[in-house]
């Protein structure tokens, strides 16, 4: 099995910053995919950006500018650096990622537990 594990929240003031970090391991062949995805508070979980093995990144309008994301492969780890935080940026940060299992190549799609993000004064 794979397993994600985030980490890096907590509760920062309005402008602030924070880095969420993203660790997965199991039996992993190799990694597709990440992203971060976040869920506030009576409202679905949304995404926030993604990154592909060749290094291609989207992100979600909202975040453009401020949030940044990069990974390293040979650490199966995944960062999302936020920057100018605001308010509604509160919510659960889920880590997400696909790949191939190892040994016999099959698809994976995992998802980590989560990590409070707060923003507040």
């Amino acid at each position: 099995q794979v397993q994600l594990v985030e980490s890096g929240g907590g509760l920062v003031q309005p402008g602030g910053s924070l880095r969420l970090s993203c660790a997965a391991s199991g039996s992993i062949f190799s990694i597709y995919t990440m992203g971060w995805y976040r869920q506030a508070p009576g409202k679905q979980r949304e995404l926030v950006t993604t990154i592909t093995s060749g290094g291609s990144t989207n992100y979600a309008d909202s975040v453009k500018g401020r949030f940044t994301i990069s990974r390293d492969n040979a650490e199966n780890t995944v960062y999302l650096q936020m920057n100018s935080l605001k308010p509604e940026d509160t919510a659960v940060y889920y880590c997400n990622a696909n790949g191939q299992r190892r040994p016999n190549k099959e698809y994976w799609n995992t998802w980590g537990p989560g990590t409070q993000v707060t923003v507040s004064s």
